[in-house]
């Protein structure tokens, strides 16, 4: 019961954060007229930015496919697709357990040992986040000149201040901490390290072997690729959706991306608020406003929440009644 209710508030707090987050990027602005830019939006751009991110999905449930398929697990793409709808579902509840959902809907209908497919979402998030600082670091260096401000003012010089004021005393004593902790479970788990446990081990070693053992490579990455060229194209088309930024080009929809990537790992339901500001933000390099930039990012994050919903609840659906067949 303990366990719950810390994981419970754990949760409302993230929420909360991302509530007060998206205050305070509101705070300030015209808000009738960021309404009045969403109310008049384009809604054919907005449902083809809806479309790339729908395809997205499925390559993104494509090249899953591909792991299990080199650890000869036979899942079905309509299986995978599904599963990765409900994660993102549940990742509007509650953030990071989608990752933990997606897998146990393959688990049950598939019967994918839990911890295999656990090994293989672990592969695809290490692909991704490889690919998300591959992309930053091409966006530094092609767009150098549209950025560099931003990062020598909001993280440079924050980093810098932050780093000044540390207390040196403390940090040697959480290391000290952390250390001791580390030393004290790796004692415990040779102490009683059960066959539960060995088999936990060797099925998380087999999902993270899984890339390795791709006989198609190359096709592994081009879904990679393609999975990140529908979410700039996402951007891109959102564009047309208001006047503000329908002149913007396709670098200002590579740079969004770069920026709502990482507003994304941030552990808040569904983005929210981060999402919003970091967008917004990256809008603002290249000269439009940020009140223009936050009616921008309320649409295209809403259209998106809007399509996990209705297809995330679909894919729950298929799933539950299949069990129920079955």
């Amino acid at each position: 019961m303990t366990f719950d209710l810390k994981t419970a508030l754990k949760y409302i707090l993230l929420f909360l954060i991302g509530i007060v987050v998206l205050y305070l990027a509101f705070r300030g602005q015209d808000l009738e007229r960021i309404w009045f830019e969403i109310k008049t939006a384009n809604y054919f751009w907005i449902s083809a930015s809806a479309s790339a991110v729908l395809i997205a999905h499925v390559l993104r449930a494509l090249r899953w496919q591909m792991l299990y398929k080199s650890l000869h697990y036979k899942v079905t793409l309509s299986n995978a697709y599904h599963a990765v709808m409900i994660g993102y579902l549940a990742n509007l509840a509650l953030p990071r357990f989608g990752e933990i959902g997606r897998c146990s809907v393959i688990h049950k209908a598939e019967r994918v040992p839990m911890f295999a497919s656990i090994g293989t979402v672990i592969t695809e998030r290490l692909v991704d986040v490889l690919v998300l600082l591959l992309t930053a670091i091409a966006m530094i260096i092609f767009q150098y000149h549209v950025v560099s401000g931003f990062l020598y003012k909001a993280i440079y010089i924050n980093l810098i201040s932050k780093i000044s004021s540390l207390n040196y005393l403390w940090i040697t004593i959480i290391v000290i901490l952390l250390l001791s902790t580390v030393v004290v479970a790796v004692y415990l788990l040779r102490q009683k390290f059960s066959k539960k446990l060995l088999r936990i081990f060797v099925n998380l070693r087999q999902g993270f072997g899984s890339y390795g053992k791709l006989k198609q490579k190359g096709l592994f990455l081009t879904y990679t690729l393609a999975i990140w060229v529908f979410y700039c194209l996402s951007m891109y088309f959102a564009f047309s959706a208001i006047r503000a930024t329908a002149d913007l080009s396709f670098n200002a929809a590579f740079t969004a991306v770069v920026f709502s990537g990482f507003a994304m790992a941030a552990p808040v339901q569904g983005g929210i608020g981060v999402f919003h500001w970091m967008v917004a933000q990256s809008l603002v390099l290249y000269g439009i406003s940020f009140k223009d930039g936050l009616a921008y990012a309320t649409i295209i994050h809403s259209s998106q929440v809007l399509l996990i919903l209705i297809l995330g609840s679909l894919s729950l659906l298929i799933i539950l009644t299949k069990k129920k067949i079955h």
